[in-house]
C-alpha cells in the first residue's frame, strides 16, 4: 500500500508534506466532531476550533487537488479532491465545476463567476441591509449567500440544470444528517455550524486582497478574454498576505496560500514550496507583501464596506492597491473562494 502510494504521489517530498496535511485534515475533523459531542464546555470550543481547521486544511487540499500537485494521475487528483469536498461542505456541486471555474480564474487573469451579487443586493434592498448588519457582526452572511446557492446550485444555475439528482442526493443526505442533529443534540449541530463560518471566515479574509480584479459574468461564455496570458498585468494585479515572513511554519495554518504572488506565477509549484519560491521572486522584501497588521485592521474597518461597491474604479490599482493596502487603506473583496462553482 505505502510502495503503491509512493507510486502515485506527485513528488517524493509530497508524501511527507500533502500527506501530513491529510492526515491532520481527517484527524481534526474526527477528534473535533468527536468532541462536540462531550458535556464538557471547554471540549465543546477547543472540538469547535479542531473541527474548523480541518476543514480549512481540506479546503485548501482541494486547491491542490484542482492543480493536480498532489498526485501524478488527474483521476487520482479528482478522487480525492471529490472526497474532500465532502469534508468541507462544498459536495453539492461538482468538483470539476469547482475546478473549471478556478482555472478559468487563471487563464483568463479574471475572477469569472456567474453569479451577479452586486445586482442581487441591488434588487433586494431588505436583504443587503440584513448582511451588512450580520457583518458588522462578524458573521459572514454574505458567504452565506454564496453557499445556499451552491446548495441548490442545479436548481437556480440553468446551466446545471443537468445534475440535479446528484444535487439532491447530496441535500438529503447531508441536510437529513444535520436535521438529525438539530432533532437530538442540538448543541453539536450548532458548533458545527460555527465552526463552518469560522473556515468560511478564514477563506475569505486570504481571499479578500489577493487580487483587485472586478468580478466578470462570463463564466458561461467562450470568447477569448482580453488579459489571457498578459503575465506582467496578473503579477501587477496579484498580491501576496502571508502570515509573517520571519519563519515559514505559521504560514502552514493556510497551507501558504498567502504566497500568492508565487502561486500566480507557477501553479504547478506544492504548497510547501512556495515560501521558496516567494523568497526566490522577491527576497526577504517586506514592500513585496501585505503585512498580517494590516490584513487584520483592513478586515474589521471594512467588513462592512466591502459586500457591494469594492470594484473598478473603486480603489486604487495595482501597485498603488498594494501600497494603500499596506496601510490598510482599501476595502478588498468579499465573498470569493475558490470552493463555490458559480
Amino acid at each position: 500500500m505505502i510502495v503503491s502510494i509512493s507510486e502515485k504521489i506527485r513528488q517524493a517530498e509530497g508524501l511527507r508534506y500533502h500527506g501530513g496535511a491529510l492526515i491532520y485534515a481527517v484527524g481534526t475533523y474526527l477528534l473535533g466532531w468527536l468532541g462536540l459531542f462531550s458535556p464538557n464546555w471547554i471540549i465543546n470550543i477547543g472540538a469547535t476550533l479542531l473541527l474548523a481547521h480541518g476543514m480549512t486544511i481540506a479546503a485548501y487540499m482541494i486547491h491542490e487537488c484542482g492543480h493536480n500537485l498532489v498526485f501524478r494521475s488527474g483521476r487520482d487528483n479528482a478522487r480525492l479532491g471529490r472526497i474532500l469536498s465532502w469534508l468541507c461542505g462544498a459536495s453539492y456541486g461538482t468538483y470539476e465545476d469547482m475546478r473549471y471555474k478556478h482555472f478559468r480564474h487563471h487563464v483568463d487573469n479574471d475572477d469569472v463567476v456567474w453569479f451577479d451579487y452586486e445586482k442581487f443586493f441591488e434588487s433586494h434592498p431588505g436583504i443587503l441591509r440584513v448582511t451588512r448588519l450580520l457583518e458588522w457582526f462578524y458573521i459572514p452572511a454574505h458567504d452565506l449567500i454564496m453557499h445556499c446557492i451552491m446548495v441548490f446550485t442545479s436548481f437556480i444555475i440553468p446551466q446545471r440544470k443537468n445534475q440535479r439528482r446528484r444535487n439532491l442526493s447530496v441535500i438529503l443526505i447531508r441536510g437529513g444528517i444535520f436535521i438529525a442533529l438539530l432533532a437530538y443534540v442540538p448543541k453539536v449541530a450548532l458548533l458545527y455550524a460555527v465552526a463552518y463560518l469560522l473556515m468560511m471566515t478564514v477563506l475569505r479574509f486570504m481571499d479578500s486582497l489577493q487580487h483587485d480584479y472586478p468580478y466578470s459574468l462570463t463564466l458561461f461564455e467562450f470568447d477569448k478574454p482580453p488579459r489571457k496570458g498578459n503575465f506582467a498585468w496578473e503579477q501587477e494585479h496579484t498580491f501576496s498576505n502571508p502570515h509573517t515572513l520571519k519563519w515559514d511554519w505559521p504560514n502552514w495554518f493556510t497551507l501558504n496560500f498567502g504566497f500568492h504572488n508565487a502561486h500566480h506565477d507557477d501553479m504547478t509549484v506544492p504548497w510547501y514550496r512556495l515560501p521558496a519560491k516567494h523568497r526566490e521572486m522577491f527576497g526577504t522584501d517586506r514592500a513585496a507583501v501585505i503585512p498580517f497588521g494590516a490584513q487584520l485592521r483592513i478586515f474589521h474597518k471594512q467588513r462592512v464596506r466591502r459586500i457591494v461597491g469594492n470594484h473598478e474604479g473603486v480603489e486604487p490599482e495595482g501597485r498603488e492597491f498594494l501600497k494603500a493596502a499596506q496601510r490598510a487603506e482599501v476595502y478588498g473583496g468579499n465573498a470569493a473562494s475558490f470552493l463555490t462553482s458559480f
